[in-house]
């Protein structure tokens, strides 16, 4: 088993982190997307989409998508549970880790992937516009999460889960995107600063 791994960009950290949480050891093939090294036979050869990570078992079996790869390791690991517990646990992760993910990373993403200069040989056309669009949609996104976590620990309830990770994943994604949380969302920043200081955050 193996896993092309990223390193900095959030998908990729997003699978470390889950494997980190779980104190699973994966060997891990680096893979240098600056130099579009996702683009190249190693990676097109295994995920047509040319994206990371990508995790290959041992009987060659590919399997992509940060969160498809978190939940086969779940499946695999249950222990601890990051995708919820019991009917209603998990049916409110999933609402979570879906929200989280699109209205809060996707919006973060667009800006960044149609902003920073360093986009510009990904995103074609890199339209600044949209980008700049994208903005308050994350902060209104994130007004929301500011509400919810007034009355509870983590994004989807009191226990970590994978939501947390895409949270703080995103979050961490606002700075190249010049996105600035505002001071104002104390209970969002109480939940970064907690979710950020924990071991796996460093993966």
């Amino acid at each position: 088993m193996k896993l092309f791994d990223g390193g900095k960009a959030p998908n990729p950290r997003r699978v470390r982190i889950f494997l980190a949480e779980k104190g699973i050891e994966v060997p891990l093939v680096p893979i240098d997307m600056n130099a579009m090294g996702h683009r190249e036979e190693a990676v097109a050869s295994r995920n047509p989409l040319r994206r990371l990570p990508v995790l290959e078992l041992d009987d060659g079996t590919i399997i992509t998508e940060s969160i498809a790869i978190c939940r086969y390791f779940e499946e695999l690991h249950p222990e601890p549970a990051l995708f919820g517990r019991g009917a209603l646990g998990k049916a409110k992760v999933e609402m979570w880790q879906r929200r989280m993910e699109l209205n809060l990373m996707m919006a973060v993403a667009q800006a960044f992937r149609h902003i920073h200069p360093a986009m510009k040989e990904w995103e074609k056309p890199q339209i600044p516009e949209w980008g700049e669009a994208n903005k308050p949609k994350a902060l209104e996104f994130l007004r929301l999460l500011d509400g919810e976590l007034a009355s509870r620990e983590f994004v989807a309830g009191d226990d970590y889960s994978v939501a947390d990770i895409t949270g703080m994943i995103a979050v961490d994604f606002m700075k190249p995107a010049r996105i600035q949380v505002p001071d104002e969302l104390a209970n969002v920043i109480r939940w970064y600063r907690a979710v950020g200081a924990r071991p796996s955050a460093a993966a």
